[in-house]
């Protein structure tokens, strides 16, 4: 097979290097590609917005399968287009991906299918929206309905903050377009984690869960960020509550999704709270997650392609799905992120990180100038390990870490504590 990954991050180099494992692919390509993907891929010049350009390639170089990593262009219709032409893509058309592209709508949709959620209102006024924060009171989570990559989302413990969210949002537009809808709804606590299935229709295989660190700072302080690690499988879920998770929100919302017509497939990625109540959905996406999908592949002993492919073929079997053991992904950012960050900072030691058993290191914002791979991101890099505890998984991550140096990098130092703790 001929694949083509749409992407430039971590995820996308997690997603090539596994593929390029596969004894399925025999060439194998990334639009726009990193640095580090060009040691598996051969990198093309195409934006990921660009739709037209990535189906006149796929087209024109017989791809027989494309992956998208990213929501953007998931969005924007890049599935529907392929398919209109007649090419084969993984990932939803744009009406199925509108559950990622538009939080309102995925309210609506989850409320009318009692998918368990948290309470929640939709304002697209700024002065409905503050009237209601000063009936409602804090703590609330205040989400920018549209994508606003992965910092849209402010958990308000006080209502200064829930004001200042609203103003930044609907008023300052810090998020642009995506600020224009504004949800507010009721703060759930509890333990954050992450469920992925590969699914075609209400047909789906799920994966193995996940949990985030979404703080820039250790112990869960600082800003929301794109994600500064993760780990999977999770030692405190027990099978009982992944079966509840799958039977009353997967399902459901795939079943949902089928009702009003639209033909989903690819990832379903849903952030779930584990409340007292039960599990709750935060929010959903439409794509493999970043940087769970890193962790996920170093885990992952199947053949990507049969699992991308499982519901038409089902070549999957569950029992050999997955290798024995942990994995864990740290990423490395650039100093300020998730603020403003200096680029073009020479980069140290990834063959070195290499090295070390069991680690891989994915490029998620990084550049080639003169030769020197250097810094292009807020999210430079991202260190995988697998081992056979998840401490073990940890120590090899930080230890590859140690060997990488750029000015100003930073990285959590608690990646999988929970996971540790319990």
């Amino acid at each position: 097979m001929r694949v083509l990954v749409v992407g430039s991050g971590a995820r996308e180099h997690a997603l090539v290097w596994k593929l390029a494992q596969s004894s399925r692919v025999s060439a194998l390509y990334a639009a726009p590609g990193n640095p580090g993907m060009a040691e598996q891929a051969e990198c093309i010049p195409i934006s990921v917005t660009q739709l037209q350009a990535l189906a006149d390639f796929a087209e024109r170089g017989n791809i027989d399968l494309t992956v998208v990593g990213p929501e953007v262009p998931l969005v924007e219709g890049i599935a529907d287009l392929f398919r209109q032409r007649g090419l084969r893509i993984f990932g939803p058309g744009a009406a199925g991906a509108a559950l990622e592209g538009s939080k309102a709508f995925a309210k609506e949709l989850m409320a009318s299918a009692g998918i368990p959620t948290a309470q929640h209102r939709t304002f697209s006024d700024a002065r409905a929206a503050f009237a209601y924060l000063e009936e409602h009171g804090a703590p609330v989570v205040v989400k920018a309905s549209g994508n606003a990559a992965g910092k849209g989302a402010i958990v308000a413990l006080d209502m200064r903050t829930a004001r200042e969210a609203v103003q930044q949002m609907m008023v300052e537009r810090v998020f642009g377009p995506a600020g224009d809808v504004v949800v507010i709804e009721d703060y759930l606590q509890g333990d954050e984690i992450g469920s992925t299935i590969v699914c075609k229709g209400t047909h789906y295989l799920p994966l193995a869960l996940t949990q985030d660190h979404k703080r820039a700072l250790d112990g869960d302080q600082g800003l929301n960020t794109g994600g500064m690690g993760a780990y999977t499988p999770l030692p405190f879920v027990d099978k009982a509550v992944e079966s509840h998770i799958y039977r009353q929100i997967v399902a459901p919302t795939l079943q949902a999704l089928k009702q009003r017509g639209i033909d989903f497939s690819g990832v379903l990625y849903s952030n779930i709270m584990l409340t007292p109540r039960g599990p709750m959905v935060l929010e959903h996406n439409t794509r493999f997650g970043d940087p769970e999908t890193q962790a996920l592949m170093l885990l992952l002993r199947e053949d990507l392609i049969n699992v991308l492919e499982f519901a038409e073929t089902m070549p999957v079997k569950l029992s050999t799905l997955w290798q024995p053991g942990y994995a864990v992904s740290l990423t490395l950012a650039s100093g300020g992120y998730p603020g403003p960050y200096q680029t073009g900072l020479p980069i140290t030691g990834i063959s070195e990180a290499n090295r070390v058993a069991g680690v891989y290191v994915f490029h998620a914002g990084t550049a080639l100038r003169d030769g020197q791979l250097v810094t292009a991101g807020g999210r430079v890099l991202s260190v995988a390990a697998h081992g056979p505890t998840l401490q073990e998984a940890v120590d090899k991550a930080y230890e590859a870490a140690s060997y990488i140096s750029f000015e100003g990098m930073h990285y959590r130092r608690d990646i999988g504590h929970r996971g540790l703790e319990k």
